[in-house]
């Protein structure tokens, strides 16, 4: 499951074809932090900041959400915090230029960025909602997972026992195909990371990594 994440660059959004955003958001991503995700309004793709924990319209008590960044396939369409959301077709991208997992190493963990190999930004799939808690207006974002017990690359990461998940990335050729489709086409997309394509490092080796744009 991710919890952290680093979100693209301002400055290299066009590395995807896409225009900068106009606002301001942070470097490194936790949860309950806002980050920029993407979005279709008509058919036009907008940028928008979404509080990275999905806040369903329900909720009475925000301090109460807990665990909703990430959204098993599984189990989305049925899960309270996220069935709206997936029934109402409402698909967004989250783009990035890292998500962070651990692995565990002497049965310690040891947090490892995992990006792609050309150092592009990437896409990842994710679900949006809205809400209006004690007056306050809040947009929030989840990440699609799915399992990845069997994935050579991706279960490498969390700890030893637990169950292993992967995010899904959505390529540059599809990106406008996920956010108009609908719920019953969005299961066409739940596709494994590509293993050749991605690789991984020490978080702590990436606070320097400014990746190739050429």
């Amino acid at each position: 499951m991710c919890a952290n994440y680093e979100p693209i660059s301002k400055d290299r959004v066009h590395l995807l074809d896409l225009f900068e955003p106009t606002f301001e958001y942070k470097a490194d991503i936790y949860t309950n932090y806002a980050g920029p995700i993407l979005f279709s309004k008509n058919g036009t793709i907008e940028w928008r900041l979404a509080r990275f924990g999905l806040v369903a319209p329900w909720v009475e008590d925000i301090k109460k959400v807990q665990n909703t960044y990430n959204a098993r396939t599984e189990t989305v369409s049925s899960k309270p915090s996220f069935r709206n959301a997936w029934k109402k077709n409402q698909f967004c991208l989250i783009p990035v230029e890292a998500i962070f997992e651990p692995k565990y190493i002497d049965n310690e963990p040891h947090w490892y960025g995992i990006y792609r190999e050309d150092q592009m930004p990437y896409t990842v799939a994710g679900i949006y909602e809205y809400a209006v808690v004690n007056g306050e207006e809040i947009r929030s974002m989840s990440m699609l997972t799915m399992n990845s017990d069997d994935h050579p690359f991706m279960n490498q990461f969390h700890a030893p026992d637990d169950e292993k998940l992967s995010i899904i990335v959505i390529p540059r050729e599809r990106r406008n195909d996920w956010l108009n489709c609908s719920h019953e086409q969005a299961t066409d997309f739940f596709i494994e990371m590509p293993v050749d394509e991605f690789t991984a490092a020490p978080k702590n080796a990436l606070k320097n990594f400014r990746p190739n744009e050429s």
